[in-house]
């Protein structure tokens, strides 16, 4: 099978030029006008730091300013297949501000940007009615936290039902997404531990790996062979400066990673973790309901046992059309965030409401409705995601991520055809959202195309021609006939995504003692242990004990 790396484009090397000189004419004249704008060169109260970091200040004036409307658009509807999108316009001040003002009007347009990815978000035949009974018997907020008032019959009914659709002992439930990383993160790791985290994950990730005093260090995106140079050059290396062993080592990665569409590297993943025997935490917010054949994510994705992964973490924002977040594990591991998660201990929890629209949604997937609606809303979101990157690269365009993900990325490159790509899409009655700096890398500005299985067929093909069309004025349309044929035969051939193969071993030398005494650190398994590949993470009084299942 050939090798298909769809998820890796380089920018030519005219949008590279074009862009870079750009973006120094652009930067040249912002500060010619600021040199000549009296009110921008107002001094600051006296003995006060500027609040404002000055170049932050001018990119937002000179540039952002100028394609905000871009971004933070009103919608005035449900987040279904289509949406109203309210209508804006500009008003510009004399410092270079431009304020955004609603105008009272909206349009039409097919939705292209939501993480709606199942078709939860609007109303549902079988969801809806149970949403609407549990808002009238708990009313819209519990106005507590779950260790007070908060939890209610329907919380403790969410958590048993998401532990049973991942496979895992037990679950437990917060009001945020970006909450659950940021905040249980610093609760598993601290001072003396270590974090290899992708290079691609989340800002939720990252804030929750730094806010928790360990140490991080970063593998290359999705490769297998640096992720085990770095576990064998920090297992022998042990702690800076004192070279003690570590007190834990946490491999963290994503089940499909939202700015690129790619899936995981999974299994070669789990084999170093459990070669290593290191922990590892895997964020499936984009892969839980969107990959596998009943939508149970990444480990059904790729055939991965559920128990391999020691933290399993989730959202419900996306697939099941709901708001927060979830971590899966062991009994032991639950109940510790029980007592030491601040998201459980100090927010308030999740709408009873919200909670029952995720019930709702994991039951009529799992088919207890007497349908096979569930089931079917998966295969249609597998089915339309793959023939629009089919087409999109058929049409030319440089297309990121992997087969099922309903993440597709479009290179656009060139952050000046941003905007024009952006507001022509609009004009025309699609949706969609693009990112550019400094969200991404100046060279790779894109377009995300979010899929839904609410998307007809015909909604599809009025896509595509609305980005083909744009795609051609804005000249974004690079070919790249060798990634099409090489994706058109993976589908052909219902493959699934070639990944890089797993790390090979880097040779046993002197530092095979550190290695073989970090590995007892990390678990002492026994034979049992091994075969199920799982152990438990606890804390207690500071240090770290392991707990087989």
């Amino acid at each position: 099978m050939p090798n298909l790396d769809v998820g890796h484009c380089s920018p030519p090397f005219i949008a590279s030029f074009n862009t870079l000189f750009l973006m120094t004419i652009v930067f040249l004249l912002g500060k010619l006008r600021d040199l000549f704008d009296l009110s921008i060169r107002k001094k600051t109260r006296k003995g006060y730091a500027p609040i404002r970091d000055p170049y932050e200040d001018f990119y937002q004036r000179r540039m952002f300013s100028r394609i905000q409307d871009c971004w933070n658009r009103p919608i005035a509807s449900a987040p279904g297949a289509w949406i109203n999108v309210m209508n804006r316009t500009s008003i510009e001040h004399s410092s270079g501000f431009v304020q955004l003002q609603l105008t009272g009007g909206d349009r039409r347009c097919l939705n292209l940007g939501s993480y709606n990815y199942l078709g939860f978000a609007a109303a549902d035949e079988y969801c809806t009615p149970r949403v609407l009974k549990t808002l009238n018997d708990y009313s819209v907020s519990t106005c507590s936290t779950r260790m007070e008032a908060g939890t209610t019959a329907v919380h403790e009914e969410l958590e048993a039902e998401v532990a049973k659709f991942v496979g895992k002992e037990a679950a437990i439930t917060f009001g945020m997404g970006y909450a659950t990383n940021s905040a249980v993160i610093p609760a598993l790791m601290g001072k003396g531990c270590l974090i290899i985290s992708d290079s691609l994950n989340h800002a939720s990730i990252v804030a929750g790996a730094r806010g928790s005093g360990a140490k991080i260090k970063v593998f290359k995106h999705n490769d297998a062979q640096h992720l085990e140079a770095v576990l064998r050059t920090s297992i022998a290396e042990g702690q800076p400066r004192t070279h003690r062993p570590w007190k834990k080592i946490m491999i963290i990665v994503e089940g499909i990673y939202s700015m690129e569409g790619e899936a995981c590297i999974l299994k070669e993943i789990v084999e170093l973790k459990k070669k290593y025997r290191v922990y590892l935490y895997l964020d499936e917010a984009h892969s839980i309901g969107a990959l596998g054949r009943t939508g149970r994510g990444c480990c059904e994705h790729w055939g991965v046992n559920p128990a391999d992964v020691d933290v399993m973490m989730g959202t419900f924002t996306k697939s099941f059309g709901s708001c927060g977040g979830y971590i899966a594990g062991s009994h032991d591991l639950i109940n510790y965030l029980r007592h030491h998660g601040p998201a459980y201990l100090y927010a308030t929890s999740m709408s009873p409401a919200a909670a029952q629209q995720i019930i709702s949604a994991i039951r009529l997937i799992n088919g207890e409705d007497g349908t096979s609606r569930g089931l079917d809303k998966v295969r249609q979101l597998h089915e339309n995601a793959n023939y629009f990157r089919r087409e999109l690269i058929k049409k030319g365009f440089h297309v990121l991520g992997d087969i099922d993900s309903p993440v597709m990325p479009i290179m656009i490159y060139h952050p000046g055809k941003l905007p024009a790509f952006s507001r022509r899409c609009l004009d025309l009655g699609l949706a969609m959202v693009v990112v550019g700096f400094p969200a991404t890398a100046l060279l790779l500005t894109r377009a995300r195309v979010c899929i839904s299985a609410s998307h007809t067929r015909e909604d599809l093909d009025y896509a595509l021609k609305v980005i083909n069309h744009v795609g051609t004025i804005c000249m974004i349309r690079y070919n790249v006939k060798e990634q099409a044929e090489q994706l058109l035969w993976q589908i052909e051939h219902d493959a699934p995504p070639t990944c890089s193969e797993g790390g090979k071993s880097l040779g046993r030398g002197r530092d095979q003692d550190k290695v073989g005494k970090q590995a007892a650190v990390n678990g002492k398994l026994n034979g049992k242990a091994q075969q199920n590949g799982v152990a438990n993470l606890v804390k207690a009084n500071g240090a770290v004990k392991v707990k087989m299942t």
